[in-house]
């Protein structure tokens, strides 16, 4: 009897604890429609509760009322969706903003630019429409080769066309090849007699031999920065290049995303984020790599910074573009393109940015100090240098699977990749928008159907136990993770192709990759990616909910609300 009495006592008590009110109460209460948490023992909530920037509570509604009071702000999703704020693990949030100021040349679906024609109509409208003077520089940014009808890069010539005394240069859309006319050429000192950098090819005509405007990954990165200096020399462009830094952060806050990454830094861009972050102008977390060659010599400066947030801003590794891009066919192969470039052999596979030494020495001083990096490779023979070099840091016992290395874009990873990758201990992040943007273009020109079939290889990824993430790789495509999310769920291209259906997930998989694993990548994930108490409450509200509409339907969701910490960063009109 005694022990009946204590165990109904006991009872008592654990049922009085459950259910006493809590001393804590939230500032913020949201409730009303599907709350997606992506915690597995939890998968779906009714009601989050928040205070002081912190998820208080997640559980059912009733429960979730013993936090409030009367000052509690209770928010109706009024059947709208709420998640985790998505997490961009590579994007390129100054570069955004240093082609704010640029003449949009991008192709459907996100612009109008469907030919070399339309390209040169767009700039002459836009010479027109400012008023530019007969020798002010002109960039144009996002042209896609892969999309245009003439399946190929304009020439020098047919910028001429466009302005004899302009200088005129045109970036592709992956960012990595560029196209000036005569008038920049000579700007740049760009001569008949100039030479290939190290890593980078400055483009010549087959038959004549002579400039054909082109120029390709180092050569077009050292042309765009030396413009940037000469276009900005003697004026403050302080001001206007914070003003471009802000609208490119509502650009991002627009997607939804509440953590932001600047995947390749470089040039006076860390000076810039420095000051936005002194000035308190960061809205969202900004996460920054400066690109490692370019800021070598300035390692001690950054080491102290590393993975601590000072006013929204956090040094999370550094950056290492060991290639180029496959739709812009320089990335780095095993095997030919299917289709070689312009002025290129049938043998052509593309070319390294590094040798194994220096990929080698350079990781070997970050790894020693505890600092991770992000490693750009496209093609099958970046990674197979990427995980060559970093097995010889882990035999070496420097690299530690801890520090959590990245692999970007991975797009021509082969089948042998998948269990090297998961072995090293590095983590894929997967730049899935190409099999909807350029899926046709990788089956029918770069690759050919069976690489093609395997670019971003989420499925075999995940049945392998390997976290993954997905990124967008904005200014590259506009910073839509939605799309992304689309593409790895579907695999479809823009002709209706599936191109690789064995790779592809399932929806709540593909939104874990843009939350709680992109919290793992950036060694956030205590704090980051679900809707968990004690984690900030960073939240995105969707019109949809998007695990019960079509798979296809993905892309027509809409970003309502961004939240970061509990405060409203964006709202659509």
């Amino acid at each position: 009897m005694k022990r009946i009495l204590y165990t109904l006592f006991l009872s008592a008590g654990i049922s009085s604890c459950h259910h006493k009110i809590p001393q804590e109460k939230a500032e913020i209460l949201y409730f009303g429609g599907p709350i997606i948490t992506m915690e597995d023992a939890s998968p779906q909530v009714e009601a989050v509760a928040v205070k002081d920037g912190k998820i208080l509570f997640a559980g059912t509604k009733s429960d979730a009322e013993r936090f409030s009071e009367p000052a509690t702000k209770m928010i109706n999703l009024n059947g709208k969706t709420l998640l985790p704020g998505f997490i961009d693990v590579h994007g390129h949030l100054t570069s955004r903003a240093g082609t704010m100021d640029a003449v949009d040349l991008s192709p459907e679906p996100y612009g109008t630019v469907n030919s070399i024609k339309d390209l040169q109509i767009t700039v002459k409208n836009y010479i027109k429409e400012n008023k530019i003077t007969a020798k002010q520089p002109i960039i144009g940014n996002g042209y896609d080769d892969a999309i245009m009808t003439e399946h190929r890069h304009p020439t020098k010539t047919e910028l001429d066309a466009i302005s004899k005394t302009n200088p005129v240069i045109v970036i592709h859309a992956s960012g990595h090849a560029s196209v000036a006319n005569s008038a920049m050429l000579q700007l740049l000192g760009i001569t008949e007699s100039s030479i290939d950098p190290e890593g980078g090819h400055i483009g010549r005509d087959k038959k004549t031999g002579k400039l054909n405007g082109k120029l390709e990954e180092n050569a077009s990165f050292t042309a765009l920065l030396t413009l940037t200096e000469k276009m900005n020399k003697g004026k403050d462009t302080q001001a206007h290049a914070m003003e471009n830094l802000m609208k490119a952060q509502d650009e991002w806050l627009s997607y939804g995303q509440t953590t932001i990454c600047d995947g390749r830094t470089m040039g006076e861009s860390v000076t810039l984020l420095e000051k936005a972050a002194s000035q308190h102008l960061l809205k969202a977390d900004v996460v920054y790599f400066p690109d490692y060659e370019y800021f070598k010599k300035d390692f001690s400066r950054f080491k102290p910074k590393y993975m601590k947030y000072e006013n929204r801003l956090k040094l999370a590794g550094f950056k290492f573009s060991d290639d180029g891009s496959p739709q812009g066919k320089t990335a780095w192969l095993t095997q030919p393109y299917l289709v070689p470039p312009e002025g290129q052999s049938k043998d052509y596979k593309g070319f390294p940015i590094f040798t194994d030494e220096t990929l080698y020495n350079d990781l070997k001083t970050l790894f020693k100090n505890h600092i991770t990096a992000q490693l750009h490779v496209n093609g099958d023979a970046a990674i197979d240098q990427a995980i060559r070099v970093i097995k010889r840091l882990k035999d070496e016992n420097i690299y530690k699977p801890e520090l959590r290395a990245t692999l970007i874009h991975v797009q021509n990873s082969r089948p042998d990749h998948i269990q090297k990758i998961k072995e090293l201990g590095v983590i894929p992040s997967y730049f899935s928008t190409h099999t909807y943007l350029w899926g046709d273009w990788h089956y029918s020109s770069v690759f050919g159907p069976e690489r093609a079939a395997f670019i971003s290889p989420a499925n075999s990824a995940l049945k392998a136990g390997i976290t993954f993430t997905i990124h967008h790789d904005s200014p590259v495509t506009p910073p839509d993770l939605i799309t992304a999310v689309y593409a790895a769920v579907n695999r479809k291209t823009r002709s209706g192709m599936i191109l690789g259906p064995n790779e592809r997930i399932t929806i709540i998989e593909a939104l874990k990759a843009i939350t709680i694993n992109g919290a793992y990548q950036l060694q956030e994930e205590d704090r980051k990616g679900s809707v968990k108490a004690g984690k900030l409450a960073d939240f995105v509200i969707l019109d949809q909910n998007p695990l019960t509409i079509s798979p296809e339907n993905l892309r027509n969701i809409q970003v309502l609300e961004t939240i970061k910490e509990g405060n409203s960063v964006y709202k659509r009109n």
